[in-house]
């Protein structure tokens, strides 16, 4: 159930982060979009964007402009056809710190989204969120459960008109910006690595890895379905031992609104998901709100079900850790 992008108008909110670069590099590269939209915050991370050669193409468009701007949303919407909405503060210290700034980038921001697609007829909208949004400890995955259930009820009020909204939830995105790895190959030449909790474990997928899952989930979604791609679990000691295998492990402890392990399916989603060979999926809880022919063709999960990293099925070996973290050990 592939998407096509031929003659599409695609606009990727923060667009110069991580995914965003990524996710337009690989449509570009596959794929015929009439437009690409970048529409972000900082016009430096644009700037840079624009001087690498890969971005340098006649379907680039740059918008200078912020999701809590209603105004601005509407003149970037305007003959949109995909929107990826990626967006978001994402530090969970600088959430804990700023909670209204959170508020209103994660949750307003997305309501901000919702009413401007559906005003202006975008097709298709995939928000995307993160672990951190099931069954939340800190301010940041509050904001993105509160937005994950904006996307998903989204239809509610969409009525007749053409917009369909899903939701992706993925893991920790290897080597994204702010994330451990770069940490550690920065921290690495000191000798010491800090470690929260020997214990700890997280869910991983590389950059390529989500753009992929978002990509297959556009050509899957009905409407108010929250995707959930299977993927492998490690544990943050053995990231460590892979990236500084002579270091010294200082244990930290586990910091305020951080958990020891993640899930992103808990045992109250369990009523409402269905799996896939690739993927689970969380289907609306009220079914009016729904779009009409949502997929439910998948096998329900067993009932207390729960998709958390430190009982995963899958965990990373040595070689395809190696494998993973290879393309930033270049240079370190």
């Amino acid at each position: 159930m592939s998407f096509s992008f031929e003659g599409k108008s695609v606009l990727v909110t923060g667009g110069t982060g991580s995914f965003g670069r990524r996710f337009v590099e690989i449509l570009l590269e596959r794929e015929n979009p009439r437009r690409v939209i970048i529409f972000s915050r900082d016009e430096l991370k644009q700037f840079e964007m624009q001087q690498e050669r890969r971005y340098q193409h006649e379907a680039m468009r740059w918008f200078i402009g912020d999701v809590r701007d209603k105004d601005r949303l509407r003149q970037a919407f305007q003959d949109v056809d995909v929107i990826i909405h990626g967006a978001a503060l994402k530090q969970v210290p600088a959430c804990e710190y700023n909670p209204f700034e959170a508020v209103k980038t994660n949750v307003i921001g997305a309501q901000n989204i919702i009413d401007t697609a559906i005003e202006l007829g975008v097709e298709h909208v995939i928000a995307l969120s993160t672990d951190k949004a099931c069954n939340p400890v800190n301010l940041y995955g509050a904001t993105k459960l509160c937005s994950d259930k904006l996307f998903t009820s989204a239809h509610a009020y969409v009525g007749a008109r053409p917009t369909r909204f899903a939701v992706v939830r993925y893991g920790n995105v290897v080597g994204s910006r702010g994330s451990v790895i770069p940490m550690f190959l920065k921290l690495r030449d000191s000798g010491r690595l800090p470690i929260t909790h020997v214990d700890m474990t997280r869910f991983w997928i590389t950059i390529p890895q989500a753009v992929d899952f978002v990509l297959s989930c556009l050509g899957r979604m009905r409407g108010g379905e929250l995707f959930v791609p299977k993927i492998p679990s490690m544990k943050l000691m053995d990231l460590a031992r892979a990236i500084g295998p002579s270091c010294q492990y200082d244990i930290i402890g586990i910091r305020p609104g951080e958990k020891l392990h993640e899930s992103m399916i808990s045992e109250d989603d369990t009523p409402h998901t269905v799996e896939y060979d690739d993927r689970y999926v969380i289907l609306p809880y009220l079914p009016q709100i729904g779009a009409p022919g949502l997929e439910r063709t998948g096998k329900p999960v067993a009932p207390g079900f729960r998709y958390s990293s430190d009982q995963n099925s899958h965990w990373l070996t040595p070689d395809e850790l190696r494998e993973m973290i290879k393309p930033f050990m270049k240079g370190n």
